[in-house]
Parts: structure tokens; sequence; C-alpha cells
């Protein structure tokens, strides 16, 4: 063996000295160096080909997507939705707009860092050091793609998840995706990374909210899960926060209807927070001492209580607030468009455009709505209609569905209310109805149209007629069996009967209506409906309303809404101007610019002269007439109100609406369906209506008592004077009428003061009415009787039974004047 490797050394000794050694290592060598340069360049122009083949397919894949300019891409992620808010009067927050996904915006100095590292560290831990994308992120999610692979960790960054959310869409493709790709850098080339996080997380969502809603965005998230801005958030709340968006409806911490998850059903959301923890730790932006202490937080006992939706809490406000805004916005895009009403009128397309326009302006718009609505006052009268518990007895009756088939409905008597400041149109407050119908959404004091009954007897009558220098509230007229013209129906009074020669005034009170009518008959040439009730904002009027008599006591073929009502009447309380109520008072874009503000812009209706002598008359009704109930009623009774009942046909609608010189109110109560609410009770229907009113009133008064209950007075105007007056006639009085005893006074428009005297009464041949318990005779006798002459002239010569002509009251003094002898027609006996 020695010899044998002594010769083996020897031999390479020997090639090494002849070069034998050196050629060969010099050709392997070359051999391998030629091998792997060889394979370099295969593999580089393979790279170069595979590139080329990759970068073509990328363009193909991008080839139709359009060059985007950075005013461009700005609106496009800058165009996220964001949910219109209510605010009640002075600016109290009432809730949102009901939208399908609830937004508000914030600035990222407006967001807490530490939920921005949460974020980073979660989603996109190089996002300060990319340009947009990470490409081996990508090519990892690209190789698990290909293979299929169970585990997908996908490769998107803060920027692309931005593109994909704002300009592309969801679709899974490498169309989508190299598109995606391409938009994050140019995107990256516009905007700093400020201007993208702070994007980003005004549009992620973050599952629902304690209402149920579903949210997106930081602040709203903040807000909507642990009640606090998304400034003022706490380490681990940041965390919880920055893990949701990976599954909003797992991680989420309520259900649909707002409740809290069960305990095992949040451990989910909790665990990915302590994964979101332990990644800011591997980042280095907490400390150890900071994650254990957030880790172990107990993070359920931040969660807020359920939270009603506005729509739950004030769904009358809310629904009323929505149906005013939409005409307010649609006008606003109308005007910006150039399209006017008529344009719309008369193209079905056009108009179910500008609808769908609106309703989506209305929710993802941002518009921040201002009401007029006292939310206090609100709260007040909310609280009185629901405990009120003298509405009535409920009623039932049958329905049959659309199958015909029978069943039974039982309907309460139902409210509706509303109060108007009177110089601005202001509504301040308004009760909808006993209980909001998601179903048919009807509310009582703004939808409904019923029957006006006799408040309509000051605002079409008895103002329009003294206006028009007609009457004065000491114009006689005589309250007798009479029916409406052309064949008409008889004109029936409240409780039946007739009431003699009366006042104006004392009609009014009273509420008698065969004198509202005579009256209006003396106008209706005028068609004081358009000249005087239109003019006060009563908008559903139709063409034969305009010229029916019985519309003088609110014989009407729609009726009035209470807005309608109360507002009309607000012009009594306004100097006899009128201002339109209004519930919206501005709408601000999210930006805080004013897109709609509202502007009164009162019209003159009545002269001072006329609204006055009107509200002293109104005077009367609650002093001494109709109303007269709420006085036992009031907390206040210093207050200066002047008002007027009515009721409508068959006892279906009682109302009260009055006036003080701050503010109009006005209840009605009834059925949904119509039928008579007068059944026994130990108030009567009116009553029961008026102290609803009183109630309610009480408890605004206790809201702001300076507002509603006001110490100041109407203020008589120049040109009011008062006079005396003969009650038979209303002209000025003659001996006779003093001797009878039936001189009065009252108060006149200066301008239209009688001028004539008395001529009702003379003296001669008369029957005397005698009056005992057993019942009523005449006697023929000489002394003051009604003059024949005027009796005709009044047009009651031919009423057979002049003894209708006396009033039910002061009938000592009235039956001191006899009928004449010759104009009788009822039989007489005599004394002796």
């Amino acid at each position: 063996m020695k010899e044998n490797l002594q010769r083996f050394f020897n031999t390479i000794k020997n090639w090494w000295k002849k070069g034998v050694l050196q050629q060969a290592s010099r050709i392997t060598y070359d051999v391998v160096w030629n091998i792997v340069l060889f394979v370099m360049i295969i593999g580089v122009i393979g790279g170069i080909f595979v590139g080329g083949i990759g970068l073509g397919y990328f363009a193909s894949l991008v080839h139709d997507e359009p060059l985007r300019s950075e005013a461009s891409m700005a609106d496009d992620i800058y165009n996220y939705s964001e949910t219109s808010s209510i605010y009640f009067a002075n600016d109290v927050y009432l809730g949102d707009i009901r939208s399908d996904l609830y937004r508000e915006e914030v600035k990222l100095d407006n967001i807490s860092p530490t939920l921005v590292d949460a974020v980073i560290a979660t989603e996109d831990e190089y996002f300060h050091e990319h340009e947009g994308v990470v490409p081996k992120a990508i090519l990892r999610a690209t190789a698990q793609e290909f293979l299929n692979s169970s585990v997908q960790t996908g490769g998107s960054t803060l920027t692309q998840q931005l593109i994909k959310n704002q300009i592309l869409t969801d679709e899974v493709s490498f169309d989508r995706k190299a598109k995606e790709i391409l938009l994050a850098m140019r995107l990256e080339n516009y905007f700093t990374k400020d201007e993208i996080i702070e994007a980003y997380l005004n549009i992620i969502p973050y599952g629902r909210n304690s209402s149920g809603r579903n949210i997106a965005g930081i602040q709203t998230a903040s807000k909507g899960i642990f009640g606090v801005n998304a400034s003022e958030l706490t380490l681990p709340q940041a965390a919880y926060l920055a893990g949701l968006p990976q599954g909003p409806s797992s991680y989420t911490p309520f259900t649909a209807e707002g409740e809290l998850k069960s305990e095992e059903d949040l451990q989910p959301g909790i665990k990915r927070m302590k994964t979101v923890l332990n990644r800011m730790h591997d980042m280095e932006y907490i400390t150890d001492e900071e994650l254990e202490e957030a880790a172990n937080y107990d993070i359920a006992g931040d969660f807020i209580d359920a939270v009603p939706s506005s729509t739950d809490q004030y769904p009358y406000v809310t629904y009323e607030v929505e149906k005013r805004a939409k005409e307010i916005i649609q006008g606003l895009l109308m005007k910006e468009d150039g399209v006017t009403e008529e344009d719309l009128a008369e193209d079905d397309d056009l108009r179910k455009e500008y609808a769908e326009r609106t309703e989506k302006e209305l929710r993802d718009g941002g518009y921040q709505i201002h009401t007029t609505i006292n939310k206090e006052m609100y709260d007040a009268m909310e609280d009185v209609a629901k405990n009120y518990s003298d509405y009535g007895y409920a009623q039932t009756y049958t329905a049959t569905n659309s199958d015909g088939e029978e069943y039974e409905v039982t309907q309460p008597i139902q409210a509706g209310a509303i109060m108007v400041e009177n110089n601005t149109g202001k509504i301040l407050s308004f009760v909808g109805g006993r209980g909001f119908d998601e179903e048919h959404q009807v509310n009582f004091a703004t939808d409904t149209k019923r029957s006006p009954g006799s408040t309509i007897k000051p605002l079409l009558d008895y103002a329009p007629a003294m206006e028009e220098g007609v009457i004065q509230p000491a114009t006689s007229i005589a309250d007798y069996p009479q029916s409406f013209p052309n064949g008409g129906p008889p004109i029936r009074n409240y409780g039946g009967g007739n009431y003699g020669i009366v006042s104006a005034r004392t009609a009014l009170a009273n509420s008698y209506n065969i004198p509202a009518v005579d009256t209006y008959l003396k106008i209706i040439d005028k068609d004081p409906a358009a000249k005087y009730l239109e003019k006060m904002g009563v908008t559903s009027l139709t063409e034969s309303d305009h010229t029916i008599p019985s519309l003088s006591i609110g014989a009407m073929d729609y009726g009035m809404s209470v807005e309608e009502n109360v507002n009309a009447f607000s012009t009594f309380g306004n100097n006899g101007k009128f201002a339109d109520a209004y519930m919206i008072d501005k709408i601000t874009n999210a930006e805080g610019d004013v897109l709609y503000e509202h502007e009164t812009d009162p019209v003159e209706v009545f002269s001072p002269q006329t609204t006055y002598l009107t509200v002293d008359m109104m005077r009367d009704v609650i002093d001494n007439g109709t109303a007269n109930y709420i006085n036992s009623q009031l907390q206040n009774t210093n207050v200066d109100w002047a008002g007027k009942t009515g009721t409508s046909n068959d006892y279906h609608d009682a109302w009260f609406v009055a006036t003080n010189p701050n503010v109009t109110f006005g209840t009605w109560i009834g059925y949904e369906k119509p039928a008579s609410i007068d059944h026994p009770y130990h108030l009567s229907y009116s009553q029961r209506n008026m102290k609803l009113w009183t109630e309610l009133i009480n408890a605004s008064a206790k809201v702001d008592p300076v507002l509603v209950t006001p110490e100041k007075r109407f203020e008589r105007p120049d040109g009011i004077v008062e006079r005396s007056y003969c009650a038979v006639s209303g002209k000025l009085p003659s001996d006779l009428c003093k001797e009878v005893g039936l001189v009065k006074t009252d108060l006149f428009d200066s301008r239209y003061v009688p001028t004539e005297e008395d001529n009702s009464l003379i003296k001669g041949s008369r029957l005397v009415l005698k009056s005992d318990d057993g019942g009523s005779s005449f006697s023929k006798g000489n002394g003051i009787m009604f003059n024949p002459d005027w009796l005709r002239e009044e047009g009651y010569d031919d009423m057979g039974d002049f003894s209708m002509l006396y009033p039910r009251t002061e009938t000592d003094k009235w039956l001191k004047i006899g009928i004449p002898a010759s104009m009788s027609s009822s039989g007489s006996s005599d004394d002796d």
C-alpha cells in the first residue's frame, strides 16, 4: 500500500512538472464558467421574457383604465356617503336620518394616534415606507391564489383597500387587482400618507352600533360602540376597533336589534383585539406593560347600552322632518338644474328621477337639518299625550279584507296638536298622535284633513265681514229657523233650537250657526275663501268649496289639517299678518355651508282694527262662551287668550284653537275612521278636547313660561272706539230703545261706527208675549213694538212667528217690545 501511494504521488508530481494538471484545471474552469454564464444568460433572458409577458399581461388588464387626474381621483376618494342628521331648535341633536349605512366624517387631527397605530400595525405594517403596493406581499398572495392555498394572507395595502372601496368594486379577479395596483401607485403620487389614512378611516365598515344600525367610519364606530369621539379612544378601545374591519359582522359587539351579544359571542372580537395588541407590540408601538394591561382589560365593560334610534325615539318628528327636507332638497336640485315644477308635471320619468336623487341626497348627503322644534316642550307634550286619561272610549267596528272576510277593528280616539309662534311661523312643538304606527305613518297634526267645524267662523265669516265693512261686533243678527239658499237643507245650530236677535259677538261666543251663515252670505260674492282663507295658508280648498254657503260652518270637500287651522289662526295673534308655518329652519352640508335657510315673509290679511275686534270677540268665547271650561283647567288664567271651539257634523271631530300675543295653539280629537265621539262620559267630547288643550299648555308653560304664557296683552290699535248701540238693530240708540233698556256698548272700527239712529221700535197697537209656567200667550194693547217697516227691511216680515226674534237672554227687557198686531198671525187674548 505504501509503495502504491508513493507511485501515485510521483505520477502527480510528474504531471505537475509537465503542466498536465494546470491545463486540465483551466479546461474544467472554462467549462464550468461557461455553463454558469450560459445559465445566467438564459435566466436573465427568461426573466426578461417572463417579466415581459407579465408586464404585457398587466398592461392588457389595465389597458381600458382611464388616466385619472389628481382632481378626478380626489373626487372619487372623498365621494363617500355621510349620514344626514336632524337637530331640534338651538342645535340640540335629535338623531340621524334613516339610512342603510350610518357614517360621520372626521378629520385625522380628531382621531386618536393610538387608533392610527393600531390600524397600521394590523392592516399595513409598511404603510409609511411603500408607494402604494408591497411587491413581496403581492407575489405571496398571487402564489397562494395559483396554488389554491388554504392560507390566504392577502396582499392589499391600506392604499389598495381605499382604491377598492372608493373607485373599484369587490370583484375577485386579476383584472380588478391589476387596476387596484396601478391606481394605488398613482394615488400615492397625489395624496400624502395622512390624507390616505384619513380617507381610509372614514370609509371602512365597522359592523353595527348600539342601535343595531350598520355603521362605517371611525367616528361613527367610536360613538356608536363606546360612546366617545374618535379622539378619545383608549388603547384597548382602539385595538378593538382596529380589528373590526376584518370581520365586521363577526366581531361587532351588537346584534341587529342593538342588543349586546352574549359573552360567548363577544369572544371572537375580544380575541381579535388581543391579536391587534400583539402586532402593535411587535412594531414597538406599545411596551410590554401596555400590552399586558390592555390585553387583560375588560373591554366589554366599555360597550354602551342600547340607544334607540331617532326613528324609534322621535318617529313623528323624524318622519315629518324627512318629508319636509325632501321638498326643500328637491327644490335645490331642480333650481341647480334649471328644472321647474311644470317640467316635472309633464314628464313622469323626470319626476321619478328627481324623487330618487332627492332620496339618495337626503340619506347619504351628510346634511345637517336644523328644525324649529323645542325638544323640552316636545317631550313635555308627548308625556301629556301619552298619559292623558280623558280621550274617551275606543270604538269597535267591522271591516272587510280583500278576500271578503269580515274582521273587527278597535280604534282609539286619536289626537293632534300644534303650536306656532305668531310672528315667525315657527312650529315650536306638536303632538302627532297617541302612538306612531310604522305601517301607515299617520301624523294627525300635519297629515289628516278634517272638517274644521265652527273654528272656521272667525277666519271666514266674521273677520272677513268686518274687513269688508259689512258687520261689527255689535251687529244684530236674527237667529231663527232658516235653510240654505236655493232649496238647501235647514241650517241647524249646535244643540238645536234658535236664539233670536243676537249680536255678532254673542253669536260667535256661543257658536250659533245661523248668524254665521247669514254673515257669510253677505260677502260670499267676494269669494272670501280665496281672498282670506287661502291667503292664510289653507291649501285644501276645492273649486266647489268657494261657492257653497255651508263652508261658513266648516263643510269642506277635504277639510283642514291641524297645522293649517292653527297657522291660519296665528294671523290674529300677529296683528293680521300671516306668517306661514315652518319646521325646518336651515339645512347645511357636511362642511357647514348653509344651503337653505327659511325666511319669514308675512302677508297682510286683516287690518289691525279687524284683527283686534276679532280677537276681542274670541276672548268672549273663553270668558263666557263655548270654551269657558278651560278657565277651570288652566294653571295661569291671566294670559290673554282668544280662541274658538269647533265640532263637525255628527260629532266626528272636536277642535279648540286659541291665540295669545306670542303663540297660537290648537288641538283636535277624533277617530281615525270618522265616527261620533259624543258618547256617555263624565266629560263632554268638547270638554275632553279642551282639557287636553289645557294640559298641553300647562306643560308647555313650565318649559317656557315667557313665550307660552306672556304677561302682555293684545294691544288695542288706533281706530278702535267704544260706542253705545241699540241691541235690537245695532244702530245708534233711540229714545224707545233706551226706554226698554236695550242700550249696550261695544267696540267698533271707527270707520264703521253706525251713523243712523235705531228705527226698529215704534209705539202703537201691539201684541205682547207673555210667558209663564203654563206656556206662552199674547195680549193686545198699546206700547212699544217692532217697527213693521224695519221688519220688512230686515226680511223678517214673512217669518210667521215673530216670537222667534226674542233672544233667550234678557227676556224681561225684550218682552217689553210687542209685535205689530197688523203683522201677527198668532192669536191674541185680552187681559181684561
